[in-house]
């Protein structure tokens, strides 16, 4: 074995290590398992993607680390105690960093999770995935699952061989929600560091820290601690079982590209976006979704063309105002309201699976 790697029996052995903290709590505050019998426990199927959930690393104490390197399978065996809360199953859906998430993933993901949700034995879905782009999965998969069964994110900000590796208790706590009934119809959500976030809220904060993930416009779903579950609210916006849209047919998404608005900002990089064949623009614009006035000139220029631009904010809280900071009746562009630049994109996409007017994806602005 060459210096520095890690053997598979060591790797295991770390992992184990990490998790025993949540075999030992479990047996302290045993989990919420509501009126459901020992016997009768929901089936809960396991999707993983990759991610730092399961990624590992050298040593226990390094920043670096390659993601991807645990099988759903090892997942599962690595928290027992998950098993005392519902049947579980695994399937391996991707194991990349989520940093490398795709179109061709996500259409895999979710039309796996249409299906398993429509069948009578399955009672709900946890996604182990990257935390990167998680966001975007998340309101993807809010958008697109047609169903009002628990479909459950969870990812990790330290590595499964790391010490004091938040992975293990994340895990648990997702299936945990996953299989309360009152976890049902809030559409996606996202259990990270004892919180229940819904897709359309939370937003990664801190490139490192164990709390990166915060819902701030709208607050969180509810909090989950070592299995127990509370929730506060419903999610906002349409979503799953509500949502218009659908991927039945679909083997490709259109183009949509962000561009981040700045001091002496020009139309180049908006032009070259609509030559690259976008079919819509969203910007990360200034303050409430302001640009220069040369990029609005460009911007202005590219949705006469068809191009359905968006303005969304930089700034991490915030709504940005329809015909506030701009004419946008005018200028024939969206405002993406209380949705920022990234989950603007996905939302566009979707909405640009058919042809609409400027008006109509407006509404579905106001409505998702």
């Amino acid at each position: 074995m060459e210096k520095g790697h890690m053997s598979r029996r060591d790797f295991t052995v770390r992992l184990s290590l990490a998790c025993a903290v949540v075999v030992v709590l479990a047996h302290a505050a045993p989990a919420r398992l509501g009126a459901q019998a020992a016997t009768s426990l929901p089936s809960i199927v396991v999707l993983a993607t990759g991610g730092t959930i399961a990624g590992a690393a050298t040593t226990n104490v390094q920043a670096g680390y390659t993601s991807g390197q645990v099988g759903v399978e090892q997942l599962i065996a690595a928290v027992p105690e998950a098993k005392k809360v519902a049947n579980l199953r695994g399937e391996q859906i991707s194991n990349i960093g989520s940093q490398d998430m795709n179109d061709e993933v996500w259409l895999k993901l979710a039309n796996r999770v249409n299906a398993l949700v429509a069948m009578p034995d399955v009672s709900g879905v946890v996604i182990t995935h990257g935390t990167d782009t998680i966001e975007e999965t998340a309101y993807f998969l809010n958008l697109v699952v047609k169903s009002k069964k628990p479909v459950v994110m969870t990812a990790a900000m330290r590595p499964a061989t790391a010490l004091s590796a938040d992975g293990p208790l994340n895990f648990y706590n997702a299936v945990a929600v996953a299989a309360d009934k009152d976890a049902a119809g809030r559409g996606v959500l996202v259990v990270i560091n004892d919180w229940i976030h819904g897709a359309a809220s939370l937003t990664k904060t801190s490139t490192t820290a164990v709390q990166t993930f915060l819902s701030p416009q709208s607050g969180l779903i509810g909090t989950v601690a070592y299995g127990r579950t509370e929730f506060y609210r419903q999610p906002i916006g349409k979503h799953t079982a509500g949502s218009e849209f659908s991927l039945a047919g679909v083997t490709a998404l259109p183009r949509v590209d962000i561009i981040m608005a700045h001091e002496n900002m020009d139309g180049a990089l908006i032009d070259a976006a609509a030559a690259a064949g976008a079919k819509g623009i969203v910007i990360a614009g200034v303050g409430n979704g302001n640009l220069t006035a040369t990029a609005v000139k460009a911007l202005a220029a590219q949705a006469k063309k068809g191009i359905v631009c968006v303005r969304a904010s930089r700034v991490v809280t915030g709504v940005v105002g329809r015909n506030v900071e701009l004419e946008d009746d005018k200028l024939g562009f969206v405002a993406s309201l209380d949705k920022n630049p990234q989950k603007s994109r996905v939302l566009l996409r979707l909405a640009l699976l058919q042809p609409r007017s400027v008006t109509d994806v407006q509404r579905i602005f106001d409505e998702y």
